[in-house]
């Protein structure tokens, strides 16, 4: 018997992954994709990138990730992969539907598209992710600066910027592989307002993702998880911390202004600049829920581990740290999925979450 209708907003690996969850807890999920594909924002991501959970830790349940399971995939694999996972699941996928509104009616939701549509659910999983909401700092001084100013979001390769000077802003993954690769083509630093941590992608002749599932320590909630580490660390072998400490790039403190050729750095020197890209994460985008109390002034979802805390009915998924470190990972969306369609399927419904 179906439980009703699950509208999920989105079609990258979140959205599927609702889809998969929704369809096995006994929904008819209709996945709802703004792009021409159901493969989210993979194809917008730099070229180079690459995982650092191999295939084996990144594969979606019942559906291995092809090639050598102790690989790393790149962007372009786990386009491939999602597409085939789609076509695998048997689910309504609409794409091009973007969602601009979303109504509570009753213990249902109306649901408007851009093009003048809609349909009507019984639950709905916000599942659009947050790469079309880049974070970009506020820093003086930016709207004087005549060099280009960029997200890692709008950057995909080092050629680009081939003999100009460059500063990257970040301590994470993107930050220093960016950087890294812009090194070998531009005068590059790395600017952060914390050092770089890093964690070996190997210990002990293991890969550190067998290690965080034999300890369990990929599903420690977040509470628990920041007592333990601090920061994000950089995930990978020794060659980006070697070229950190060899100054390809270097490493600076933040700059704390821009001027209108480049940057004023904390000992107050002044050095011009011809280009900043920024790698300082994203936020969620969920603009299409405004009308139905489940977000906070600041846009941000109200919710416990993923379920809307302000409406039954709603659920959030790949958010940053929902319910472990791994939520908004190809490897952890799942466990997430299914916790958050399980939850919805015993909420009451018609009246407001207190």
């Amino acid at each position: 018997m179906s439980r009703g209708r699950l509208i999920v907003v989105g079609g990258g690996q979140s959205g599927l992954a609702a889809a998969r969850a929704g369809r096995e807890k006994g929904w008819e999920p209709v996945v709802l994709e703004v792009g021409p594909e159901p493969v989210g924002s993979w194809p917008r991501y730099y070229d180079s990138l690459r995982l650092f959970s191999p295939r084996r830790y990144s594969a979606f349940p019942g559906h291995p990730f092809p090639g050598d399971p102790d690989g790393y995939p790149g962007r372009d694999e786990v386009v491939d992969y999602l597409r085939g996972y789609a076509r695998s699941l048997d689910v309504e996928i609409r794409i091009g539907a973007r969602v601009v509104g979303v109504a509570a009616d009753g213990p249902s939701f109306a649901v408007e598209l851009a093009d003048g549509s809609g349909l009507v659910g019984d639950a709905l999983v916000a599942a659009s992710g947050s790469f079309g909401n880049p974070h970009v700092p506020t820093i003086p001084g930016r709207e004087a600066f005549g060099g280009r100013v960029l997200h890692v979001a709008d950057y995909r390769s080092p050629e680009e910027f081939s003999g100009r000077r460059v500063v990257v802003v970040g301590a994470g993954n993107s930050a220093v592989q960016v950087a890294h690769e812009l090194a070998d083509h531009a005068k590059t630093s790395l600017a952060v307002r914390d050092r770089v941590r890093f964690a070996p992608q190997v210990i002990a002749g293991k890969d550190l993702h067998w290690w965080l599932k034999v300890t369990r320590a990929d599903l420690l909630p977040p509470s628990v998880l920041a007592r333990i580490v601090t920061g994000t660390p950089v995930i990978g072998t020794d060659k980006y911390r070697k070229a950190l400490e060899a100054g390809r790039p270097d490493q600076r403190p933040m700059f704390a202004e821009f001027t209108s050729d480049g940057v004023v750095w904390p000992d107050g020197s002044r050095e011009q600049v011809d280009a900043v890209v920024f790698a300082t994460g994203y936020r969620p985008h969920l603009p299409y829920l405004r009308s139905v109390g489940v977000l906070d002034e600041a846009g941000m979802p109200r919710h416990d581990r993923g379920v809307a805390t302000g409406l039954p009915g709603v659920g959030f998924l790949g958010l940053e740290f929902q319910r472990s470190f791994s939520s908004n990972t190809l490897r952890g969306v799942h466990r997430d999925a299914d916790y958050v369609v399980t939850a919805l399927a015993r909420q009451p419904r018609g009246a407001a979450v207190a």
